[in-house]
């Protein structure tokens, strides 16, 4: 089985397929119709079981069944068999997900807390500080020394609170950054104390309403965050960085 072949039953097995599924479907579209011989000749399905993996396609609606001797199979157009798997995909995982909203907010039986949460990825990085600064009510210190880390939402969420009366504290060396945020009414842009040196792994730092807290680092070419929201070590971690005067983030 060629490599773009192996990359389309794999396509096929994300959609709910198994791999003989996927076979089956494939060899019958690449004969425009045969019998389980026929199927059986040109993949590594079994003869066997070309039967049942055909009944499972037709109860899917992936194919048709010719009741002649031997019985013989055709497959469903490329576009109605697109449609097919995209109504059963989207069926699955709203099924699914119903079933997470129903389950979510039941007690477990134990007491857990998670403090500290980790987020991996520029992208998510990028969503879960907007998000963050987005709930800010009393104040926001936002602190970066790399311009691409102001995605267009993190600068929306800081402007729009900003404008609702949220005492916001931009602080980097970089002169992007200050520009990014110069014409924004309300926010108080600043340069970190001198004695403060470069850190070539430091991505950003948030502070929100003394709870809540988001410290990432740079690594490999990407970002990992550490975030935490109204727990005891966010209120903690935040007092120690200040006390420190840690938030003054290059």
């Amino acid at each position: 089985m060629s490599g773009d072949q192996n990359e389309a039953v794999d396509a096929f097995e994300q959609l709910g397929l198994t791999s003989y599924e996927a076979k089956v479907f494939i060899a019958l579209h690449r004969l425009g119709a045969g019998t389980a011989r026929d199927v059986a000749e040109i993949t590594d399905v079994p003869r066997s079981q070309v039967y049942s993996v055909a009944e499972s396609l037709e109860n899917r609606g992936l194919l048709e069944v010719q009741q002649s001797n031997p019985i013989r199979y055709r497959p469903v157009s490329v576009d109605e068999a697109r449609d097919t798997l995209r109504t059963q995909f989207e069926r699955e995982r709203d099924r699914a997900f119903e079933y997470v909203e129903t389950v979510k907010n039941e007690p477990t039986g134990e007491e857990t807390q998670e403090d500290i949460w980790t987020v991996r990825g520029r992208n998510r990085v990028d969503d879960r500080t907007a998000d963050i600064l987005s709930q800010a009510e009393g104040r926001i210190v936002f602190g970066t020394r790399l311009p691409e880390l102001v995605t267009d939402s993190i600068e929306r969420a800081i402007a729009e609170r900003a404008a609702a009366g949220v005492a916001v504290l931009v602080v980097s060396r970089t002169k992007a950054v200050h520009d990014r945020f110069a014409d924004i009414e309300n926010v108080v842009v600043e340069r970190p104390p001198p004695h403060r040196s470069d850190d070539e792994r430091s991505g950003r730092i948030v502070i929100v309403d003394d709870d809540s807290i988001l410290l990432s680092v740079i690594g490999d070419s990407n970002e990992t965050a550490f975030w935490s929201s109204g727990s005891l070590f966010a209120s903690v971690l935040i007092q120690l960085i200040e006390a420190s005067d840690e938030v003054h983030v290059e």
